[in-house]
């Protein structure tokens, strides 16, 4: 584990250096172009859609019925890595403070760009209940249909983010890697001490 988290930290280092000399703004928008090209009324409302699943309200949503429901040390670790995602994104956007995309926007988002929140919170929120779903559900076939569903889920919010032009590619690639960093040290941490010998 501390191998991975160091191999993503080094990626998510240099990438962000990268960000910050404008060395990636070519990448960015060749992709950007790219998704366009697929650009429908159906893909539009699909990704406005999709992309409010990883808005504040809905996942300050999630996490209270998650508490709600289980009432557990698991539950309140699940709300402390949503606080802990959200405030190390905040740090990092008014470190780097890059621009949003001047591109066609589908829908309206303040602040700065890199990293993107929403991809940020969605890998650590929906990452958990992948992990938690293989954790706890005996069931194969109801493991493997969550497990592509809550996938397909956290790669589409991540699109989403460029689709309705509020975020960079870069701004999406850097948001999954630091939340896998978080969410992996969260599952290492709760493995070996909150959850030790239940």
């Amino acid at each position: 584990m501390i191998f991975i988290v160091s191999i993503l930290s080094v990626i998510f280092i240099l990438l962000t250096v990268l960000v910050m000399f404008d060395k990636t703004r070519s990448f960015d928008m060749m992709f950007y172009n790219f998704l366009m090209n697929f650009r429908c009324d159906m893909l539009d409302n699909y990704f406005i859609f999709i992309t409010k699943l990883g808005d504040v309200a809905f996942i300050l949503g999630l996490i209270f019925g998650v508490v709600i429901y289980f009432r557990n040390k698991e539950s309140v670790l699940y709300a402390l890595l949503a606080v802990d995602c959200t405030i190390t994104n905040k740090i990092i956007k008014h470190l780097v403070r890059r621009d949003r995309p001047s591109v066609l926007k589908l829908i309206k988002q303040g602040g700065y760009s890199y990293p993107s929140g929403h991809t940020m919170i969605s890998m650590c929120m929906y990452g958990y209940a992948i992990y938690a779903v293989n954790k706890y559900i005996r069931n194969k076939k109801l493991k493997n249909v969550l497990n592509i569903l809550l996938g397909v889920l956290i790669i589409s919010i991540g699109l989403s983010r460029v689709y309705v032009g509020v975020h960079y590619i870069s701004d999406v690639i850097a948001g999954y890697i630091l939340a896998i960093i978080i969410l992996i040290l969260y599952i290492e941490l709760s493995e070996r001490y909150l959850f030790r010998g239940n």
